[in-house]
């Protein structure tokens, strides 16, 4: 097995063509730092929208080689979270942001078809699956806020007998299936929507770490290790770095990780399965594993259960991290035991930008001339186009239904996180004593008491831990 960072997707991809580091004095209308699906997808709906704008993509590595090549490729809509976005902006502003995430979820195909780009887009549907008793109707919440808000034909709850009927793993039991999600690979697409940004004259910049921002009086100024760049506007779209030290937004997200195998070919387990349509499948956990299939036959695989990086600073824990690993592979074996003896071909992770809702949220800070998005928990793939769109008309200052979202908010409105080292020691005790809970539900013992005790501890106090 490779256990690399860059991981299979990527991989898979081929190799790519590299851009220039930015160097000198350069003046752009608009700057975005971060080559992730987020700053891509910005990137892409600024210039396209505007032609002669002068848009400048500004990323620390390679475009497109970071969470977002290296994710499950789930492009879900929102609507596995209804009952959060309700608890949080109310019945009718949820409704218009879980639609305009499942509309996202086609523009993503449309995207694909229009450009040419084989990022094997798939509309399959999500599957939700319960995998031990603790787990049945986890999704109740949901699907009662759903119909409260008269959503009557959307989601399937499914027996175990329809479940098995999707995908045959001997731990499946219920679950509910979400009609609006598709898969992708990541790597595919965010190399797909770099190539479109070049071709419409986004001006794109690699290996340019960015080490200091000034949202002074008119404009902006960016200076990299290289160069400086000024502009009217900026987009920050790095995620994972925003929790770091320095960052205006470090209060509000938190950086963890989680991480994948993929198997080599297996077209006859797939078949035996039953799991010939293609569907995402989760399961109900906090520290959740997550799997789809590929046109080629593998099952990949991953879990969320990676560590919290203290200060967000990664020590190469995120994406490369053998522990974890062996739990991701004693995870893929339990539901699917008939991959024993069957090669797994890589292994890799990848930072996630996690909120304290669990929900991605589109700041406009003070100035009005910067703005950011975070908090995408691992489920950034289908919304981050939404957020592209969204980010284009806030720069824009367009009077459109991207800028009505009730994601949008003041970096004031945002849930905070503990100061560290409370946030990465408090965080790390809390996800290891889900995990001992979780653990226990999934092989039928009982939980001890401190876990169980531990565990409740962000529902008390209105936070989510892990995806």
């Amino acid at each position: 097995m490779i256990h690399k960072a860059l991981g299979y997707w990527i991989e898979e991809a081929g190799p790519q063509p590299e851009f220039p580091v930015m160097t000198g004095g350069r003046e752009f209308d608009v700057i975005v730092v971060g080559g992730g699906f987020t700053g891509l997808w910005t990137s892409y709906h600024l210039k396209s929208g505007e032609p002669d704008l002068r848009v400048g993509l500004i990323e620390s590595h390679r475009i497109g080689h970071g969470p977002s090549g290296r994710n499950g490729g789930f492009v879900d809509a929102m609507w596995v979270s209804f009952a959060s976005l309700v608890k949080r902006y109310g019945s009718e502003p949820a409704l218009r942001q879980a639609r305009a995430a499942e509309q996202s979820v086609r523009q993503v195909g449309e995207f694909c078809e229009k450009h040419g780009v084989d990022a094997w887009y798939r509309h399959s549907g999500y599957l939700n699956v319960s995998t031990a008793p603790a787990q049945d109707g986890s999704w109740d919440d949901n699907l009662r806020a759903m119909r409260e808000a008269g959503i009557l034909d959307g989601p399937r709850e499914l027996s175990p007998q329809e479940v098995q009927a999707i995908c045959a793993s001997p731990a499946f039991r219920s679950g509910v299936h979400y009609g609006a999600a598709a898969t992708v690979q990541p790597a595919r697409l965010a190399f797909g929507i770099r190539e479109a940004c070049r071709e419409i004259g986004v001006e794109l910049f690699e290996h340019s770490p960015v080490v200091r921002v000034e949202d002074g009086p008119g404009e902006v100024t960016v200076t990299t290790v290289s160069g400086q760049a000024k502009a009217p506007k900026l987009v920050l779209s790095n995620g994972p770095t925003l929790a770091g030290q320095g960052s205006p937004l470090r209060g509000a997200v938190t950086l963890a990780s989680s991480h994948m195998v993929i198997t080599e070919p297996v077209p006859e387990v797939i078949e035996e399965l039953g799991w010939t349509g293609g569907e995402a499948i989760s399961d109900c956990r906090a520290l959740l594993t997550y799997f789809r299939t590929t046109p080629d036959g593998r099952i990949a695989f991953g879990w969320g259960g990676g560590r919290i990086a203290a200060g967000a600073r990664r020590f190469g824990r995120a994406e490369l991290d053998a522990d974890v690993i062996d739990g991701v592979i004693t995870g893929l074996k339990r539901y699917f035991p008939m991959l024993e003896g069957r090669d797994l071909e890589y292994a890799w992770g990848g930072p996630i930008d996690a909120s304290p809702t669990h929900l991605p949220h589109v700041i406009s800070l003070p100035s009005g001339r910067t703005f950011a998005a975070l908090g995408y928990t691992g489920n950034g793939v289908g919304p981050s186009q939404m957020v592209g769109r969204t980010m284009a008309s806030l720069v824009l200052e367009r009077d459109d239904e991207y800028c009505a979202l009730p994601f949008i908010e003041p970096v004031e409105a945002l849930a905070k996180v503990p100061p560290e080292p409370f946030r990465w020691a408090g965080g790390a005790v809390i996800r290891e004593a889900i995990g001992r809970k979780e653990e226990a539900e999934l092989i039928g013992r009982s939980v001890d008491p401190v876990s169980a005790a531990i565990a409740r501890i962000p529902q008390l106090i209105g936070f989510h831990i892990g995806r």
